[in-house]
């Protein structure tokens, strides 16, 4: 993970963003809800922009940051998103309305693990972006990375947790559970056979998985 003084420094260049954003931002912070942090996110546009995804799927939407946000660096995307809170997805619609690219984010209220028939219509994907139940990643993965593109990448947030995977032991049970299931799945992505995944550790961690070629 990067030096705290390293994040404050990128940070305070990072461009302003839209006031739409930046309420956001205020509403996450005051409402303890996880969003990407600024560091991580820009990272992830760079990625996108340079790949040029015409379909993202997110899941997780939680009030819609991170989709907007990738509406908004991405003006020729249409953005799939899945939220199984029914608070979070009613304030993402709210936050959602107010933006010009709403038309571009189609947002699902449900548990992304029983929307495959729906979440297919708006496939196939040339992105998928994980950032919801850290326990289920591997399911989600499993489950959508059946929707990509013949190109296309699978983006897993959060894998790092803060650095605690990195450590040998976490004391707070809930906690050491969590750290255990993302280190599993990890080594999974890192051994498997028809992805080949880079972990850059920005923000929170983010994995970068792309289908492998034809080996010889």
């Amino acid at each position: 993970m990067m030096d705290e003084k390293v994040i404050n420094y990128i940070e305070s260049i990072t461009p302003k963003r839209s006031p739409l954003l930046e309420e956001m931002e205020q509403y996450a912070e005051e409402h303890h809800v996880p969003i990407m942090e600024l560091v991580g996110i820009a990272a992830l546009l760079g990625i996108l922009s340079i790949q040029k995804p015409a379909r993202i799927l997110e899941i997780g939407t939680a009030i819609g940051y991170s989709a907007l946000r990738m509406a908004e660096a991405l003006p020729e995307t249409e953005i799939t998103t899945i939220e199984r809170d029914e608070e979070r997805y009613n304030t993402a619609q709210d936050f959602l309305a107010r933006s010009s690219h709403k038309g571009r984010i189609h947002t699902l209220l449900g548990d992304a693990l029983e929307l495959q028939a729906e979440v297919e219509k708006n496939g196939p994907f040339d992105a998928i972006f994980i950032d919801a139940a850290k326990g289920q990643y591997q399911k989600f993965f499993d489950l959508y990375a059946e929707m990509l593109s013949e190109n296309g990448i699978v983006y897993s947030d959060n894998v790092l947790f803060k650095g605690l995977v990195a450590e040998d032991e976490v004391e707070q049970k809930r906690i050491r559970n969590m750290v255990k299931k993302l280190q599993k799945y990890n080594a999974w992505l890192m051994s498997h056979d028809e992805y080949e995944t880079s972990i850059l550790p920005v923000g929170d961690g983010i994995a970068i998985s792309k289908k492998r070629g034809e080996r010889k």
